[in-house]
């Protein structure tokens, strides 16, 4: 690139030095940060609905104006910009305010999910240094006490005094921190480079780690949403997946607020409820993990809601099956499913599908967004040709900052201006990215490498299979086979399933064992399915059979 460029959106594009040491492709009118885009929607869209929460409605004014009374009662309460402010909140209205107060304090957020324990609680409020912490006081029983989260010195609950005196004794209620505010603006001034939220990342091993998000990367990749997708003002955006993860506080409320549409809350997943809320709310898009859709296209009342309104179905975190977009496809004409890849780290999407493109390329997560790079690498750290796999390395500029107090973490991801997401892909000749599996999961079967994600989707295709998980299964002699976790509505044969890759696969990619139950597969606070579970389930019936067999021959 030599200079600036216009995209086909009429977006210019320029190259721009970012924390210090990255040269970084970004859009070059943008609003100075997060708040300045939401005052910009304020002067927009001024009485229109900005939030639907059960039976409460904000208008971006009434938001607006809690805002200001947010920023002002943080402030009130001795935080100050550059603080952390812990959102220990689920997807409800609140949670919106906070984070737009937040931001107009020029505090960083962070979101932390629903689901996490108190021993995960105390990590991350001490290992980011929180100011502040926000909580429901239906989760007052995690909140850790008070003499081990010392850095807090402001905790605000979301119900009534009363109530919130006797959850947390000391805690301020949620109505007194607004009180408190004032109806004056703050003047947010500062730079998109500053930090604008810090989330951890769901470890697989010891603790996680607090990726560092800008308000720059929070708008591009929001603004190349709203580009890719053709996200209107008139949109009904339907939040049902964490707020607390990057998928949902990017791809839901972000993109919402910039595009000034309405984000209609939901609390929790529930399939016959996701339809009925579909459909009472007019809801236009949604962004809902692959196994979610599965569970509203089996929900025997599918067929009883008007869906017409629903047009944009987003998924990511796992491969959408084949046979699921084909049925999707029949059931809701009217419906364009999109793919997406990223991660916390590269403040969500990088790559998306255009329309039909999941259909048309159900193997890809789609092409490029703007002002996005990826090189395919291989371990000796050399690009291999297009269609050839390797590590996928990435540029962009939602790339985080870095980790929060972890350098060497920090030094070991961020490389040249790039990310190295420990993911296993290719970039084919037409530009279209293909996600393997994670270095960690791919199973290496006698020498030959086995990709999960290619024998999950196979096995997807079994009448009555829901969801799959593959996982190495420890072995003397090959070094690894592979055991697949299979939840069903009904009834399914192992050697049925085996006998189904054996057509579709490579002999080798055969499953050695086959697990079926009616019972969910594990996820995470995020939706996100979780394999170190069902690892360990794997190595457990290993040594099973292998005892059985030093017992037989004994």
């Amino acid at each position: 690139m030599s200079g600036p460029i216009v995209t086909p959106h009429g977006d210019t594009v320029r190259i721009e030095a970012l924390y210090g040491d990255r040269l970084v492709p970004c859009y070059a009118e943008r609003p100075r940060n997060l708040d300045a885009m939401l005052r910009e929607s304020v002067a927009l869209r001024g009485d229109a609905p900005a939030i639907e929460d059960g039976a409460t409605t904000l208008s971006y004014r009434e938001l607006d104006r809690l805002a200001d009374r947010v920023a002002g009662g943080l402030a009130a309460q001795r935080v100050k910009a550059g603080d952390r402010v812990a959102l220990f909140v689920g997807n409800r209205f609140e949670f919106v305010v906070l984070l737009a107060g937040t931001w107009r304090l020029g505090a960083i957020a962070v979101p932390i999910g629903i689901r996490q324990s108190a021993e995960e609680l105390k990590y991350m409020l001490n290992q980011c240094g929180a100011a502040a912490l926000v909580f429901e006081a239906s989760l007052a029983d995690r909140l850790p006490r008070a003499e081990d989260i010392a850095c807090v010195h402001c905790v605000v609950c979301l119900e009534e005094p009363a109530l919130g005196a006797e959850v947390r004794p000391g805690a301020l209620a949620y109505a007194a921190l607004l009180a408190s505010g004032s109806d004056a603006p703050l003047a947010a001034d500062f730079s998109d480079m500053q930090p604008a939220c810090l989330m951890y990342t769901s470890g697989t091993t010891g603790h996680p780690k607090g990726a560092v998000l800008s308000h720059l990367g929070f708008f591009h990749t929001a603004r190349n949403y709203i580009r890719s997708f053709g996200y209107l003002a008139d949109d009904r955006m339907l939040l049902v997946i964490p707020a607390s993860h990057i998928s949902g506080l990017l791809a839901v409320v972000v993109v919402a607020l910039q595009a000034g549409a309405c984000l209609v809350c939901m609390r929790q997943f529930n399939a016959g409820q996701v339809l009925a809320e579909i459909d009472a709310r007019r809801i236009t898009a949604a962004v809902m993990v692959p196994a979610m859709y599965n569970l509203c296209l089996l929900h025997p009342d599918l067929r009883r809601h008007d869906l017409s309104c629903w047009r944009i179905g987003h998924f990511g975190g796992a491969a959408m099956p084949e046979i699921t977009i084909a049925r999707l496809a029949e059931a809701l004409p009217g419906l364009a499913l999109y793919n997406g890849f990223g991660a916390t780290e590269t403040t969500s999407a990088v790559s998306l599908t255009g329309r039909g493109d999941a259909a048309r390329k159900p193997d890809t997560v789609g092409t490029l967004l703007p002002c996005i790079d990826i090189r395919v690498l291989d371990t000796e750290g050399r690009e291999v040709a297009a269609g050839e796999s390797g590590e996928l390395w990435i540029r962009s500029p939602g790339n985080a900052i870095g980790y929060w107090a972890n350098p060497d973490a920090t030094r070991g991801a961020f490389v040249a201006g790039y990310w190295r997401s420990g993911d296993i892909g290719s970039v084919d000749a037409e530009g279209f990215v293909r996600v393997f599996d994670r270095i960690k999961d791919m199973i290496n079967r006698g020498g030959y490498k086995v990709y999960c994600v290619e024998l999950e989707n196979v096995i997807q295709r079994h009448p009555g299979v829901i969801e799959v998980a593959a996982v190495a299964s420890p072995c003397p002699v090959l070094g690894e086979r592979v055991h697949v976790f299979v939840h069903a509505t009904e009834p399914v044969d192992a050697e049925a399933v085996r006998a189904l890759c054996r057509r579709m696969l490579a002999d080798y990619k055969t499953p050695d064992f086959v697990s079926v139950s009616a019972a969910p597969l594990p996820r995470n606070l995020n939706g996100k399915l979780v394999k170190a579970p069902l690892r360990e389930q794997a190595l457990a019936a290993a040594r099973q059979r292998s005892l059985a067999t030093s017992e037989s021959t004994e």
